[in-house]
């Protein structure tokens, strides 16, 4: 029971803040394009309760954590109404594209943080060694989300970005048949042939995570 607890502390938490501050990016630039509604609605906030998807933000995640499973999750989706929208072919190539720049935003203060901490450390007596493996496991997984969610399919926010440079026509054929592209998502995540979607993505993040890394101790 330690061990799971002391997962949940290390992964789980800053998973859960990077999923609220990617829906809540997500909603502050929609209100910025000229939409409330995800404000009327009490989404445009950092409090978990008003973005937490019960299986795919604790269910599924706590689960991995438990039986040592790969490490996934999503929150429930920001609503934006595009017809608030002043230009929204425009608008919201800029709504969806803030939730993924809104996780590189965090990747790049986590490792300004983790420079500073290297530079402190030295006269730490390795008191934050703690805390330098929880701020790399939170830069790990704002790149992940970051990469992830700019795979070009709808419903993810790739999709959504591709759609700005698309033809009107299939932009509505791909929006129109989008729940088709979550079910055969969540297919592969229950036959486990998830992976072969996974891999390039984390291979990517961990290629940018590793270069993060090497700029913290050049720096420091």
């Amino acid at each position: 029971m330690p061990e799971i607890l002391s997962r949940v502390l290390v992964y789980f938490a800053p998973f859960l803040f990077a999923l609220c501050f990617h829906e809540y990016a997500h909603g502050w630039m929609a209100r910025r394009k000229g939409d409330r509604t995800a404000e009327i609605m009490g989404r445009l906030t950092l409090n978990p309760t008003a973005h937490a998807d019960i299986i795919g933000t604790i269910v599924l995640p706590i689960m991995a954590l438990a039986f040592q499973l790969p490490f996934f999750g999503w929150a429930k989706p920001v609503p934006v109404n595009e017809r608030n929208l002043k230009n929204p072919r425009e608008d919201m190539f800029w709504v969806a594209l803030a939730g993924p720049l809104s996780n590189i935003l965090l990747a790049a203060i986590s490792t300004v943080v983790l420079v500073v901490m290297m530079r402190i450390e030295p006269g730490s007596g390795g008191r934050l060694e703690g805390a330098k493996e929880i701020l790399k496991v939170f830069l790990m997984i704002n790149l992940f989300l970051a990469v992830f969610n700019m795979i070009p399919l709808h419903p993810l926010d790739g999709g959504k970005v591709l759609a700005r440079f698309l033809p009107h026509s299939w932009n509505d054929f791909l929006e129109a048949n989008q729940q088709m592209t979550s079910l055969i998502l969540i297919g592969l995540m229950v036959t486990g042939l998830f992976r072969y979607l996974a891999v390039p993505v984390y291979i990517l993040a961990n290629s940018l995570f590793s270069a993060a890394l090497w700029m913290s101790s050049l720096i420091a």
